[in-house]
């Protein structure tokens, strides 16, 4: 009875030793999730997500003002021109003070001296109405150009008359500078026509060779 015992009890400990390594080997095969680690209660003072505040940007220098007033027939300020005027006078770039130059064309139908006369008309005109509505006279500098500067064919290809072309060239160029440009000249002009060398008191210099 002693031995059969001593069998018995022996089999039950390799029994119980086969079950341990059967239950270590399910554990490395089949490994238990991981924990889900729970946050916190966030503090209602400290935001969930930190928002970075965005860099200030230095506020851009006014830009120079261009446009121009048209005139469909002569030199004469019309009802719009007039209305454009008066918001030109409103722009920033204007009630800062900065410099003012109008710039006066004609289209090709006439002589280059009408012409240059009819150019300069337009752009005192323009001059006129804006010192009238409270603009300093000296801020106002006017350079005419006649016909030489069409923006549009003074004629057509059979060669008549392009009238839409002609009243699109009878116009007033207006620059005004602005914050960027106050320290720098103005934009460079076109060359001198025959009549401002011949009328100018300084002569122009010789290109060197």
């Amino acid at each position: 009875m002693e031995g059969g015992s001593m069998k018995s009890g022996l089999i039950v400990s390799v029994a119980v030793s086969l079950l341990v390594l059967l239950s270590a080997c399910d554990r490395r095969d089949n490994p238990e999730p991981e924990p889900v680690p729970t946050e916190g209660q966030r503090s209602i003072f400290q935001p969930e997500y930190q928002v970075e505040a965005e860099p200030e940007v230095e506020p851009d220098r006014m830009a120079a003002l261009e446009t121009m007033i048209r005139f469909p027939e002569g030199a004469e300020l019309n009802e719009g021109a007039r209305a454009e005027l008066a918001t030109i006078i409103e722009a920033p770039q204007v009630e800062a003070g900065h410099p003012i130059v109008l710039r006066g064309h004609s289209d090709a139908g006439g002589s280059d001296e009408a012409n240059m006369r009819a150019s300069r008309a337009r752009a005192e005109a323009v001059r006129d109405w804006m010192v009238e509505n409270g603009i300093a006279e000296e801020r106002i500098t006017i350079i005419a150009f006649g016909e030489q500067n069409p923006i549009e064919p003074n004629a057509l290809p059979d060669g008549s008359p392009n009238e839409e072309g002609r009243a699109a060239n009878r116009r007033v160029e207006i620059f005004v500078r602005g914050e960027r440009d106050r320290e720098e000249a103005p934009p460079s002009e076109s060359e001198p026509t025959l009549i401002e060398e011949l009328t100018s008191s300084t002569p122009r210099p010789t290109p060197q060779t």
